[in-house]
């Protein structure tokens, strides 16, 4: 059996759960979006090819699978792919993710 290709010493699922767990932050894709890189259709496929996280079998290895699978299924439709270039959004997102992952005080 043929041992798995490595890129950088990191197996190429490793280097997917890296770049999926990104995406659950508003400031990176809102910089994925000012470079263009959301109006390039090999790009917008490899979005779609990521979807294979939202298995149990791979999601379990994510960190806030809600919100990070949330902004992968969100990435599928072109209208978020393209208000995401706007700090309103990023902006939203950002206040919304700090909710879900900071418990509220006690107090």
């Amino acid at each position: 059996m043929a041992s798995e290709p490595r890129y950088g010493g990191f197996s190429r699922f490793e280097l997917e759960l890296e770049f999926v767990q990104c995406l659950a932050n508003p400031a990176y894709l809102n910089y994925l979006a000012q470079q263009d890189y959301f109006t390039k259709p090999e790009f917008v496929a490899y979005l779609a090819y990521l979807q294979y996280f939202k298995d149990p079998q791979y999601a379990k290895y994510v960190h806030h699978p809600g919100p990070t699978l949330r902004t992968l299924e969100l990435l599928q439709q072109k209208r978020f792919r393209d208000e995401i270039s706007t700090p309103h959004l990023m902006n939203y997102m950002t206040v919304a993710f700090l909710e879900h992952a900071v418990p509220p005080s006690r107090g």
